[in-house]
């Protein structure tokens, strides 16, 4: 019998895109099958189980599924006996309050004796608890920023992504309570078999190695050798650049990784301080 490790996944949307993206750059192939709750994997030893989204905690506290990956919102509304292995850093999202924009908000004593609409009342009354407000929270799923406008509610606390579905329902964030992002969890009370966690070691490794590589560039140039130390002044790379000699005299290449970000701002210096032939390159994977 072969043994696979099972991951709870959600069945769709943006945390299942952004999900099966990077088990792809992990190197782990699906077997194409539609409409099927468990899919294996081709060539690694896990299957993935698409569920919904707030099933998933509970998913993987039962052990029906050995890990899950699922919003850090999902995890704390659950209150389930699971733990977080590991932040993945997408899908990142806050959860928030939000009041119409004609509300007249002054403060966090606005929402006394207010009604507020919320698909998470967990995360929501120990909020409000913490800041001694007595409200009454109405729990609804769905839309909840409708609520408002049609008169269910004074305010709302749900997702906040950009911003825009506030904006076009009339509302306006007043108080940020968390931020959330996808995170791996595992059953807190449980532990794997031996051959499932090595199974997960490996998965681990694969997902750091792609989250290391992830805004970082490879990059190339020809300094002259007259201007290596000013060049390698300028390099916020990982550890030191490599420099080798070139056949032609007196001259020699670099090689180092860094930020994307950082890339862009320093180029004109490189140039500047005597590197030639810039090359940047996009990383697949980054092995730590």
């Amino acid at each position: 019998m072969n043994t696979r490790l099972r991951i709870a996944v959600q069945s769709k949307g943006r945390l299942y895109d952004e999900t099966m993206e990077l088990l792809g750059e992990s190197g782990i192939k699906l077997v194409p099958v539609k409409r099927t709750l468990l899919v294996p994997s081709r060539n690694f030893p896990v299957e993935l189980l698409f569920l919904r989204d707030d099933d998933i905690p509970e998913s993987v506290a039962s052990g029906t599924a050995d890990i899950g990956i699922v919003g850090l919102n999902e995890v704390l509304e659950k209150q389930m006996n699971v733990s977080v292995i590991k932040e993945l850093g997408f899908s990142k999202c806050r959860l928030a309050l939000a009041v119409p924009q004609q509300a007249g908000y002054d403060g966090i004593e606005w929402f006394n004796g207010k009604r507020i609409a919320t698909s998470y009342p967990v995360i929501l009354q120990k909020f409000l608890a913490d800041k001694g407000i007595k409200a009454d929270v109405h729990v609804i799923t769905g839309s909840v920023e409708i609520a408002p406008g049609i008169g269910l509610a004074d305010a709302i606390f749900d997702i906040v992504s950009s911003g825009s579905t506030l904006v076009s329902n009339n509302l306006v964030e007043v108080e940020q309570v968390i931020d959330s992002q996808a995170v791996l969890i595992k059953p807190a009370a449980t532990e794997l078999s031996a051959e499932k966690q090595e199974i997960l070691n490996e998965l681990l490794f694969r997902i750091e190695t792609v989250m290391a590589a992830d805004g970082k560039k490879y990059v190339l140039m020809n300094v002259p050798r007259q201007s290596l130390d000013a060049v390698l002044a300028l390099l916020p790379g990982m550890k030191s650049p490599t420099v080798l000699p070139l056949a032609n005299e007196g001259w020699c290449s670099v090689h180092t990784v860094i930020d994307e970000k950082k890339l862009w701002g320093i180029v004109r210096q490189l140039k500047e301080a005597g590197a030639e032939g810039i090359l940047a390159l996009d990383i697949e994977k980054l092995i730590l």
